[in-house]
C-alpha cells in the first residue's frame, strides 16, 4: 500500500509528465520548421501563417474543450489529447502539401488546447486533494520538455536529417510516456462549491445544465482571463523581442544578444522551482500582485537606465515576476469550474499569440523602446487585475475562495 506522501509523489510525477509532454511535442515540430519550410517550399508569409494556425486552433478550442471536460473529465481528456498529439507529429511529417500541413497544425492547436486545460485541471485537483502546492513546479517541467526535444533534435540530426524519422522517434517516446504515466493520473477532478451543490439536486439536472450553457462568464472569471492575457503577453513578448532589443537598442555584441531570453528563461525555471513554497507562505494573490510589480517596475527601470547589465537585470526581474503568474491563475480558474478554466486557458493562448505581434506594431509606430515599455505596462496590469480576483486557499478538502476585493 502507498502512503499519502507516496500517492502524492506518484500523481505529481504523472501530471508533471503531461507538462513535459506538451513542451516536448511543441518544441519537436517547431525545431524542424526550417526543414518543413524547405520540403513544402514555403514562403516566409506561409510559414508565419502555419505558426498562427496552431495558436488559432488552441484559442478556438474553448467551446469544444469545455464540453469534453464535462463529459470525459481531465484524466481521459489528457490521455486522448496526448495520443492525438503524438499521431499528429506523424501526420505532419507525411503532409504532402501546404494546405494539408495547415489542417494538421490547426488540429494540433486544438489538441494542445485540450491537453493544456486537462493537465492544469489535474494540477489544481492535485493541490486540493493533498492540500499541497505543486502547480509552479509542474509548469517548470514544460520547459524541461522543450529542452529534451531540442537535445533529441540535435541527436537525430547527427544520424539523419529525415523529418519522418525524427518525428517517428519522438512520437514513439511520447506514446511510451503516456502509457507509463496514465495510471498515476487523478481519476476525479476538483469540484467547485456550485458543482457540489448541484450534485445534491441530481433529480433535476436539466435546469442546471441549461443555466451553465447559457450564462455569461462570471466577473471574477473575466478578471482572471484579463490577468492571464497580460501575463502571457509579457511572457511571449520577452521570448520574441528580448534578443532584438539587446542588439538594436542596447547595442550588445551579437554573442551577447541571446542572453536576454536566456536570462528570462533561466530565472523563470528557477523561480517556478521555488514558487510553490512562496505560495504556501504568502498566498497566490500576493505572489501575483507583487510579481507583476517586480516584472513591470524592473523592466521599466532597465529601459530608462540602458546598458547591457541594467537590461539583463531588468529581464531577470521579468522572469522572476511572471514565473508564478500563470500557475496561480490556472489554480484560481479551476476553482471556478471547468468552463472558467477552459475560457481562461483560451484567453492565455490568445495573449501568447497576439502579444508579440502587438509589440511589433507598437515598435513600428514608435520604437522598440516603446514596445518594451508596453510589455512593462502589461506586467503592471497583471497586478491590477489580480486585486479583483478571489484567490483559492487550501483548506479542508477543497479550494476555498477568499472574499472578493
Amino acid at each position: 500500500m502507498f502512503g499519502v506522501n507516496d500517492q502524492f509523489r506518484r500523481a505529481q510525477l504523472a501530471i508533471a509528465a503531461l507538462f513535459c509532454f506538451l513542451g516536448f511535442q511543441y518544441a519537436t515540430w517547431a525545431s524542424r520548421l526550417p526543414a518543413l519550410k524547405t520540403r513544402l517550399d514555403l514562403t516566409e508569409a506561409e510559414l508565419g501563417l502555419l505558426l498562427m494556425a496552431c495558436g488559432a486552433g488552441a484559442a478556438a478550442s474553448f467551446p469544444l474543450v469545455a464540453v469534453l471536460m464535462r463529459r470525459m473529465g481531465s484524466r481521459r481528456l489528457a490521455v486522448l489529447s496526448a495520443v492525438c498529439l503524438s499521431l499528429l507529429l506523424l501526420a505532419l511529417s507525411a503532409a504532402p502539401d501546404y494546405p494539408v500541413a495547415l489542417v494538421v497544425i490547426c488540429c494540433d492547436g486544438v489538441a494542445v488546447g485540450s491537453l493544456n486545460v486537462a493537465m492544469n485541471a489535474q494540477g489544481a485537483a492535485l493541490e486540493v486533494t493533498y492540500q499541497r502546492t505543486a502547480m509552479a513546479k509542474l509548469h517548470a517541467t514544460f520547459s524541461a520538455g522543450s529542452l529534451f526535444a531540442a537535445l533529441l533534435a540535435s541527436g537525430v540530426n547527427v544520424v539523419t536529417t529525415d523529418v519522418a524519422v525524427h518525428f517517428g522517434v519522438a512520437a514513439a517516446l511520447l506514446l511510451l510516456l503516456v502509457g507509463l504515466t496514465r495510471s498515476g493520473l487523478l481519476t476525479e477532478d476538483q469540484q467547485t462549491p456550485a458543482e457540489t451543490h448541484a450534485g445534491t439536486h441530481a433529480e433535476d439536472p436539466a435546469p442546471e445544465k441549461r443555466r451553465r450553457r447559457l450564462s455569461m462568464p462570471a466577473r471574477v472569471t473575466v478578471w482572471m482571463g484579463c490577468a492571464m492575457v497580460f501575463g502571457t503577453v509579457t511572457e511571449g513578448a520577452m521570448n520574441d523581442w528580448s534578443a532584438l532589443y539587446m542588439k538594436d537598442v542596447v547595442g550588445a555584441a551579437s554573442e551577447l544578444a541571446p542572453m536576454g531570453i536566456a536570462v528570462v528563461s533561466v530565472m523563470m525555471v528557477l523561480a517556478r522551482i521555488f514558487a510553490d513554497g512562496w505560495r504556501s507562505r504568502w498566498g497566490d494573490g500576493r505572489i501575483v500582485r507583487v510579481g507583476g510589480v517586480v516584472a513591470g517596475a524592473g523592466l521599466a527601470l532597465a529601459l530608462l537606465a540602458g546598458g547591457v547589465v541594467p537590461t539583463l537585470i531588468g529581464f531577470a526581474c521579468v522572469g522572476l515576476g511572471v514565473a508564478a503568474v500563470t500557475p496561480c491563475i490556472y489554480v484560481a480558474a479551476a476553482a471556478q469550474g471547468t468552463d472558467a478554466l477552459a475560457l481562461v486557458a483560451a484567453m492565455g493562448t490568445t495573449g501568447l499569440l497576439a502579444g508579440p505581434a502587438l509589440i511589433g506594431f507598437i515598435a513600428s509606430a514608435g520604437s522598440l523602446v516603446w514596445g518594451m515599455g508596453a510589455v512593462a505596462a502589461s506586467a503592471i496590469l497583471v497586478s491590477l487585475c489580480a486585486t479583483q480576483i478571489r484567490w483559492p486557499k487550501l483548506a479542508g478538502s477543497r479550494a476555498v475562495l477568499a472574499p472578493e476585493s
